[in-house]
């Protein structure tokens, strides 16, 4: 999906931002020679900006409210009687799995959005309107450990801005950073 995101830094129209899950800085310098599990945060975020992206952001903080809002679900469950155990939704791929081999067990998920679409979300509501911007004029793009967060981007429901408009655009793996990283020239190493 690099081509998505190279066409979005090249549009002046589109304001790009990214979100780095909190693996992505220890597995991205692997890609560049460094040890295993070097943390590479400050070079990733400088990496990041000369690519061209208009905002840097963390998806811990999009972790922190999601766990806020599971918690409340969780009360309000307590309280009133709801299903329990409450299990998170914070993995499109145990959620796939859940819905395609536990359907029994769907009402025990939380109703809340993973980190990565509470961001975009996010991004594309509170954010755009800090910042004066249309939701539509924002393109997000989420790097993260995991293939499935490309399926959950496309999931039914994912558009949490209105009208159509995904919460996030475009899901990259840690790979596919190294590659747009590479393409420039830039070696984190």
């Amino acid at each position: 999906d690099t081509e998505k995101v190279w066409a979005a830094l090249d549009d002046p129209t589109r304001h790009v931002v990214v979100q780095t899950a909190p693996s992505v800085r220890a597995a991205l310098g692997e890609e560049f020679g460094l040890p295993i599990g070097t943390n590479v945060q400050g070079k990733m975020v400088a990496a990041l900006r000369r690519l061209g992206f208009d905002g840097v952001f963390d998806t811990d903080f999009a972790a922190d409210m999601t766990i806020m809002e599971e918690a409340t679900e969780f009360l309000h469950r307590m309280k009133e009687g709801g299903p329990l155990p409450l299990i998170t939704s914070c993995s499109p791929g145990w959620v796939r799995y859940c819905e395609t081999f536990h359907p029994d067990f769907i009402p025990n998920l939380s109703t809340c959005k993973s980190p990565q679409q509470m961001f975009g979300a996010m991004a594309k509501s509170y954010y755009a309107e800090k910042m004066g911007l249309r939701p539509e004029d924002i393109f997000v793009v989420s790097v993260m450990p995991c293939t499935a967060k490309k399926f959950e981007i496309t999931r039914e429901g994912e558009c949490g801005a209105g009208a159509g408009i995904p919460d996030v655009d475009v899901a990259l793996t840690t790979r596919e950073l190294a590659k747009l990283i590479r393409y420039v020239g830039l070696d984190l190493s």
